[in-house]
């Protein structure tokens, strides 16, 4: 059926139970998602007969509470010593977005629908059909295992994370369980409007507290203006990241001022202001120049509001990603949507963070990519949806990629 736009009613079946499950974050939590998924497992791993038991599944707490899953399909000899990353690994998160205001009466959040080949919920899109495409291509890879009778001469895992749509401190304790490395290839399944995304902006947050001194606003020279100091480091960090260099894919660099609070009263000077800090940096700017253009501003700022002082802090730090076009990863890929899909998807930069740009960026592996069903336009708004001819297009590719791993 190369190239013929079809639906998978399992794939459509899988996302809308996926979707009906709330793992919200912060909110519900994974909780039930991930027994939900861990129970799938569990049954599908009958799948493969008599190497069933080689079929390993495993959980991780990364948080209080809240558990990271990994099953594997172990490479042939290897079955009792299954360590560290897999061949090829399809990376999941388990949470979404909080529901948020504006969905419409007939889209529920929680109740998926179906409406005009488009499926309706919190998640279809980012990323429970993406989670759906995965746990059935990793089925259908464990229905091949039990027609052969045979493990495959290399691995599969599927990884399902926590806490993706906030710190992505779930990825970050797959990395230290050994279950994510420098090797392997990796695939997460964000929505990518059916483009293989590789390329990420880095990720940087700073905290300022700015500190000054409180007088009358009708003596303001007794006192020293914290907002006013504040706003003078504002506007030097903005011009600073506006004059950065470009890059030939990932484009500028961006600041933003994410919230803002300082002040009691309007006859006051006030003494406190805090600021949040996003900036998103690509090649060559780096941690190091990013720290620099806060804390000079800051020093320009303090010079300029005698009084003021500035604390700084790092609250996170994620490097740029670049796409190695020559990656093996991106090249089998390709082959698998040429040869069950009938076309070739193109490149195309991620522009937000992914968890499998924090396995590139922490452990240095240069075989990650995202690829998956739904439109980054609708990720996290309200009546979010996915189209279902997405789900069958990307449900049929990652069977093909984890075939021609496999076995090829």
């Amino acid at each position: 059926m190369s190239g013929e736009r079809h639906t998978d009613d399992e794939a459509t079946e899988l996302t809308s139970r996926l979707v009906g499950t709330e793992s919200t974050d912060p909110g519900a939590f994974e909780g039930p998602i991930e027994e939900f998924v861990h129970t799938w497992l569990q049954g599908r791993r009958m799948r493969a007969g008599s190497l069933a038991g080689s079929i390993q599944i495993e959980e991780l707490e990364a948080l209080p509470g809240r558990r990271c899953l990994r099953a594997l399909i172990p490479a042939a000899g290897t079955s009792d010593t299954a360590n560290g990353p897999a061949d090829l690994t399809f990376l999941c998160h388990l949470d979404t977005v909080r529901v948020g205001a504006g969905w419409s009466e007939d889209t529920p959040a929680f109740s998926p629908v179906l409406r005009d080949g488009e499926l309706y919920g919190r998640g279809s899109c980012d990323m429970k059909g993406g989670l759906a495409c995965a746990l059935l291509a990793f089925s259908d890879a464990l229905d091949e295992v039990g027609r052969r009778g045979s493990l495959p001469g290399r691995s599969l895992a599927i990884v399902c994370t926590v806490d993706e749509e906030d710190e992505m401190r779930g990825s970050e304790a797959a990395i230290r369980a050994g279950w994510l490395g420098a090797t392997g290839w990796v695939l997460d399944t964000e929505p990518t409007d059916g483009r293989a995304r590789g390329s990420h902006k880095g990720r940087t947050w700073y905290v300022i507290d700015m500190h000054g001194v409180t007088a009358h606003a009708s003596t303001p020279w007794r006192g020293a203006d914290a907002i006013a100091a504040m706003a003078e480091a504002v506007c030097r960090i903005r011009g600073a990241v506006a004059a950065l260099p470009t890059h030939p894919e990932l484009g500028r660099s961006t600041v933003t001022f994410g919230q803002v609070k300082g002040g009691y009263s309007p006859y006051v000077v006030p003494d406190e202001c805090h600021v949040t800090i996003d900036m998103r940096l690509v090649p060559p700017t780096g941690s190091s120049d990013a720290e620099k253009i806060v804390r000079n501003a800051c020093a320009a700022a303090e010079a300029a509001v005698p009084g003021t002082h500035a604390d700084v802090r790092c609250t996170g730090d994620r490097p740029p990603i670049e796409l190695d076009p020559a990656s093996p990863l991106l090249t089998a890929l390709a082959r698998a949507s040429e040869e069950d899909w009938g076309e070739t998807p193109a490149t195309d930069v991620f522009t937000g963070y992914t968890d499998s740009a924090v396995v590139a960026g922490t452990c240095g592996n240069p075989t990650c990519l995202s690829y998956g069903p739904g439109s980054l336009e609708v990720a996290h708004k309200p009546n979010e949806h996915v189209p279902v001819a997405d789900l069958a297009r990307v449900r049929a590719v990652l069977s093909r990629l984890a075939a021609n791993t496999l076995w090829g």
